[in-house]
């Protein structure tokens, strides 16, 4: 019996999106499915694209869009609007999206309209906190998907909770850990600017920390005063490096750096402050301590199962906390299926589905309207 799946497109846009698209590509190769990489452009110089695909060995994107750099709505509407003659022009079966940039929610709408089934990689991540742009791009790509590829138990828990049928939803595992674990003996064995022990590391983009003049200035005051006890490497993300006015003592800002070169890093590191929702999830893998500088996650199986502690943006909380994993380093335990081999469980969910005109995705009006009502949307 021929696989259902022929033919994928999958979309990749911003550096997290290239960690997981890798196994999922490699997968599919290796079954004999005909891909199309398509990069959408929305990171685009060499720091935050070029090298992530050097260092991982994916192949040159078959179909650059370039999009650039805009608002939400201009930077949505630019990929949707450079995406609909791709997927006219090679009428993929299926398209697969990552994660929950811009590029994953304006594909995937793309996609649903043009006939193609959706597959969503990492469906089911919820932090109900409707003012992050990502929240709202992950609701609405899980709905207009027909495979939702969750990572884990509490992802697949949160698509029950919202109605979607069984038969939609997968547990895959995280195909992050993937990569993680298909890299990092390379990462380690290639280190050559690796900092004396002890060292944290630090990440921090997202808007809610770094574009409030005085939330950037109380987090930069609590880094400080942790790189008194232990320094800090601060590879600084193009969207903070312009709100960066000061940078207290002791803490070492970088360029931005390749993924083989984060990972020997973190892999090193005492203690990882970030507001990254892929650093979350690699340092539960790596087993180092992590604080997570936001008010939530989407990812609470790296709290419950893992290293990883949410601390918010108190500076007082944040010092707290540091110095109380500095001195007693917590227990390490890996999640349920992050164990490298994700890729490979997604390439089965699609080979052994249906076709682009056997739709999963409902089509009644009245089944889809009792989806919504019953989706959990009222959490808003």
């Amino acid at each position: 019996m021929p696989p259902s799946v022929s033919r994928a497109l999958l979309v990749a846009g911003a550096r997290p999106n290239f960690i997981k698209v890798k196994p999922v590509l490699d997968a599919l190769e290796r079954r004999g499915v005909s891909t199309l990489l398509v990069h959408t452009g929305q990171h685009y110089d060499a720091g935050m694209s070029d090298v992530f695909f050097a260092d991982l060995c994916i192949r040159a994107p078959d179909v650059s869009l370039e999009v650039g750099s805009g608002s939400h709505a201009v930077q949505t509407g630019r990929v949707m609007a450079a995406f609909e003659p791709v997927v006219d022009r090679y009428r993929p079966d299926v398209v697969i999206v990552v994660g929950d940039v811009n590029s994953t929610v304006a594909c995937a709408i793309v996609a649903a309209k043009a006939g193609s089934l959706v597959a969503h990689v990492e469906a089911g991540l919820r932090s109900r906190d409707w003012s992050m742009p990502e929240e709202v791009n992950r609701v609405v790509t899980d709905r207009v998907s027909d495979y939702l590829l969750a990572p884990s138990a509490d992802a697949v828990a949160n698509l029950r909770r919202e109605g979607y049928r069984p038969d939609q939803v997968f547990l895959v595992g995280n195909v992050m850990a993937d990569s993680l674990l298909a890299n990092i003996d390379r990462a380690r064995a290639q280190a050559t600017d690796i900092p004396p022990s002890p060292f944290g590391l630090v990440t921090m983009h997202r808007p809610a920390n770094v574009d409030d003049d005085v939330t950037l200035a109380g987090l930069l005051d609590a880094l400080g005063t942790v790189a008194r006890r232990c320094p800090l490497v601060f590879p600084v993300h193009p969207r903070t490096r312009a709100r960066l006015s000061r940078v207290p003592s002791g803490i070492t800002l970088r360029d931005p750096v390749g993924y083989l070169d984060f990972l020997a890093l973190e892999t090193a590191a005492s203690l990882v402050l970030t507001d990254s929702g892929g650093v979350q999830e690699e340092t539960t893998v790596l087993g180092v301590p992590c604080l997570t500088l936001r008010e939530n996650t989407e990812r609470p199986i790296t709290v419950e199962e893992g290293t990883n502690r949410v601390v918010g943006r108190d500076p007082q909380r944040i010092v707290a906390a540091a110095t109380d994993v500095l001195d007693h380093r917590p227990v390490r335990r890996r999640p349920a299926l992050w164990d490298g081999h994700a890729g490979e469980r997604i390439a089965e969910v699609l080979l052994a589905g249906g076709t682009a005109h056997e739709r999963l995705r409902p089509t009644a009006l009245s089944e889809r309207g009792s989806l919504i009502s019953s989706s959990g949307l009222a959490d808003r």
